[in-house]
């Protein structure tokens, strides 16, 4: 029997409600396979911040390095300043345990409405592969002549050779592994960079170099196709089926993949993974706290659901992540009436008690 001990941060909001259900899935799924999943609780977030004035300590930090994954909820509250818990937990996580790949896989489930007419689940399913811990989100700058009218503010867009190489090449294996042609749905796999070399010339410039000297030299099995970030989110809406892995930047990943969350049914459907290929990872659902549903029942669990089986699948349980998935997929094709919050047609716990029991029952 294999085991996984899991960290889970249910966070604020809805991320409680929304973790239960992933938690659920998962266990439903482990016991079918036998592994044996051990889940330790961590209370990192807004409550704890307000009542202590910590958010993820150096200990804590240490501590987490020794679980096999985390399971994230959501991160936030609209009483705490932004940037405090969005930097001091879930930026601090991301940096501290080196999670240098965010996957966001952008798929339409059958059942589900995308807005774009006319595209359906064959159109729609693409992987984002962002990069997670450089760029500007490193909060390399500063302000000087604070609060005068002559305040200047610098934020600087910061990559090393390590960086891009290292995110490319793990992008390069993705498309390889599971692109389109490996699933039998595509004439080639396909890993296309988007970027700005047009304007970012310094940075892009070496994205793109790397990209195509890489690309050349080991993966010349994937083919290879650029496009400049703006051009891009305009094929994600007209023409979403060119796109097979996608590699991009922290500041232009984090923007297209919500776009793409968007063509797939919304954050309530859209989930994400912050990967570290060699260490330890975190699987969040991407719809954020949700104030204004917490407590209510009545949010979307599929996101978190689905952040639990690409958990499993990331730590080898493959089997185990395809089962979630195909639960998943049915009950968007024959049980749920939307994925918008309060009009699923069923609560929040009873949508995660028919997707564990559609995993057992087979």
């Amino acid at each position: 029997m294999n085991k996984l001990n899991i960290a889970v941060i249910p966070g604020d909001g809805t991320g409680p409600e929304v973790t239960a259900e992933a938690v659920k899935v998962m266990q439903a799924a482990a016991a079918k396979h036998n592994i044996e999943i051990k889940t330790t609780e961590f209370d990192l977030g807004g409550q704890r911040y307000l009542r202590t004035g910590e958010t993820l300590s150096d200990e804590t930090l240490t501590e987490l390095k020794g679980y096999d994954s985390i399971l994230l909820g959501a991160i936030g509250r609209p009483d705490i300043a932004p940037g405090i818990l969005e930097k001091g937990v879930l930026l601090k996580a991301r940096f501290g345990l080196d999670q240098y790949i965010n996957l966001r896989p952008v798929k339409l489930y059958p059942g589900v409405e995308s807005p774009i007419k006319g595209k359906g689940p064959d159109e729609i399913d693409y992987v984002v592969v962002r990069e997670n811990t450089g760029g500007v989100y490193t909060g390399t700058g500063g302000n000087t002549l604070t609060g005068t009218a002559n305040e200047v503010a610098v934020q600087s867009n910061v990559y090393s050779r390590f960086q891009v190489e290292r995110c490319l090449r793990f992008a390069f294996e993705y498309a390889r592994k599971n692109g389109k042609k490996s699933r039998g749905k595509g004439e080639h796999n396909t890993l296309a960079l988007v970027g700005k070399t047009n304007v970012l010339t310094y940075v892009y410039g070496l994205w793109d170099r790397a990209f195509n000297e890489i690309g050349e030299a080991e993966y010349p099995d994937v083919k290879r196709e650029y496009y400049h970030v703006d051009a891009a989110c305009i094929y994600m809406v007209q023409c979403p089926e060119i796109f097979d892995v996608v590699v991009t930047g922290n500041m232009f990943g984090d923007i297209i993949t919500d776009l793409g969350a968007a063509t797939q049914g919304g954050l309530g459907i859209a989930a994400g993974g912050n990967i570290n290929p060699e260490g330890v990872s975190m699987f969040e659902p991407i719809g954020g706290t949700a104030p204004a549903f917490t407590g209510l029942g009545q949010i979307n669990p599929l996101a978190a659901i689905c952040s639990g089986a690409m958990m499993l699948e990331t730590l080898g349980e493959s089997s185990a992540g395809e089962d979630i998935e195909n639960a998943v997929k049915w009950a968007t094709a024959e049980k749920f009436e939307s994925m918008a919050a309060g009009k699923m047609g069923c609560s929040t716990s009873e949508a995660g008690d028919m997707i564990a029991e559609k995993i057992t029952s087979g």
